[in-house]
């Protein structure tokens, strides 16, 4: 397939032309035509410069087309294009951002393949990656093999290490011996060398640690940023210690330092798990008028903290201010609030929220499916005891629809519930379905079902119940 001309372009096309029409295109099937179209134009004298390939790279990496992106590389190679090594970082972080950190060290060993030889920013970049999706063993391997080419130790780079180190409680001391020989290489600590140790003692519970930390830094003239205030706040919550959290959070607004949204969250969390979500309520109110917005996150904690001290009508609210945000909640969220509503035997709500579910295709995954399960299983009896069996029978029919196991218990209070009512059709179905799973009723649950279909003149049904009793006992 020949290329498509898409342009007219004038004779004195350049690469500056070229360039802004593929960065202004926001569709990348229309940005390659664009590109494609510039490359028609070689036989009256232009040529794709670094420029030009690069930003067509930067679409495609933005794309995750990670094949075409390294097939421009060989191309600017065959072209005899300058390959800078910016070209080459932006590969890497792209790969970083997809989690394919080895992928990232592949393409920085390709760099003198195209004659772009790396320097000191290529080794931190992928270091960094390496650290961030915690490739420890790779990144320590990566670390020597930055000294064995001569990469001189920097303040960035042991930053980075000492991240490495933090990352659990065997080498914590490690990252401690190279902060404290820091000086001695000729590089001071700075903010993110303290915020990065601070980070790591809260994630440990080592809190008092963390806050003899954070005096010193203060002592040493290095200002905390929003990520370190958040870190002890989060670990100050973690360990309970809430109102010294509040007492931080006044601290770091007194010092012209903005709260994030992690920063509210983690007070909030903190604030539910201590039975105040009331203050967690009106932190939210605070975050929103600063233009923050609340994520998943966010709301997760408040809907559990509301379900926790068993305010309902809260939670139910905040679960729409969720949905309207464009939030979707996810099954957990939706378990708590059902499981909620059966508490306090509202099972027509908790019917209503399960439905909702359906129709939203919100399905829990393989760690809340037990959960899941029970649910459903608890609604469909509470239904039965509200005296709504037919919507009881719908949603015992959904869940077989769904795959989910029907305990016994439900069998058993469904069959009751349709017998007692004689409603010996669904209780004639339910029993059938019952067997054909391998459950067979006690002696209560079989003498309610002859029972019903006795006084329902149908006591050949019953007679093959007990036939069908005969035949499963003897199996």
């Amino acid at each position: 397939m020949g290329i498509k001309t898409v342009f007219k372009w004038s004779k004195q096309i350049t690469p500056v032309q070229v360039e802004k029409l593929i960065r202004a295109e926001k569709d990348l099937q229309k940005a390659i035509l664009v590109f494609d179209s510039a490359t028609a134009e070689y036989g009256n004298g232009f040529r794709h410069d670094h420029s030009t390939f690069g930003i067509m790279i930067s679409k495609l990496l933005f794309a995750n087309q990670f094949r075409p992106a390294e097939q421009m590389l060989q191309r600017m190679k065959e072209e005899k294009c300058n390959i800078v090594e910016d070209i080459f970082l932006s590969i890497c972080r792209a790969y970083g951002r997809v989690h394919r950190p080895l992928d990232a060290i592949r393409i920085f060993h390709r760099m003198n393949e195209f004659d772009c030889t790396p320097t000191e920013k290529s080794y931190i970049t992928v270091f960094a990656i390496l650290v961030e999706e915690n490739q420890l063993k790779v990144a320590m391997r990566f670390y020597n093999y930055m000294k064995e080419m001569g990469v001189s130790p920097t303040v960035v780079s042991l930053n980075i290490l000492i991240k490495a180190l933090c990352k659990n409680s065997g080498t914590i001391d490690a990252a401690f011996k190279i902060f404290h020989e820091m000086p001695n290489r000729g590089c001071n600590p700075d903010s993110y060398t303290y915020g990065t140790l601070i980070n790591g003692l809260c994630r440990l519970g080592k809190i008092c640690e963390a806050k003899e930390l954070f005096k010193e830094m203060g002592a040493k003239g290095c200002s905390p940023s929003v990520v370190t205030y958040t870190s002890l706040i989060n670990g100050l919550c973690q360990s309970k210690n809430t109102d010294e959290a509040m007492e931080l959070l006044e601290d770091m607004k007194s010092k012209g330092i903005e709260p994030n949204v992690f920063t509210y969250s983690s007070l909030m969390d903190g604030l539910c798990k201590a039975g105040r979500s009331s203050e967690a309520i009106e932190l939210l109110e605070i975050m929103v008028k600063k233009r923050h917005k609340p994520n998943m996150i966010t709301y997760s904690t408040l809907i559990s903290g509301l379900c926790k001290e068993k305010k309902l009508p809260e939670a139910v609210e905040m679960l729409d201010k969720m949905k309207i945000q464009g939030i979707k909640p996810d099954a957990a969220l939706y378990g708590k609030i059902i499981n909620m509503f059966c508490e306090i035997h509202k099972f027509r709500e908790a019917a209503n929220f399960l439905d909702e579910m359906i129709l939203g295709r919100i399905s829990p995954n393989r760690l809340t499916w037990g959960l899941h399960v029970s649910t459903n299983n608890a609604v469909v009896r509470g239904l039965c005891t509200d005296k709504d069996r037919n919507r009881a029978f719908q949603m015992y029919l959904s869940m077989r629809s769904r795959g989910i196991s029907v305990e016994s218990e439900t069998y058993d209070t469904l069959l009751k519930c349709f017998c007692s009512k004689g409603d010996l059709q669904k209780a004639a179905r339910v029993f059938d379905e019952r067997v054909t799973d391998g459950c067979v009723p006690e002696w209560e649950t079989w003498s309610q079902i002859v029972r019903g279909f006795c006084s329902g003149s149908e006591v050949w049904k019953a007679s093959e119940s007990l036939v069908i009793e005969l035949v499963v006992n003897s199996v």
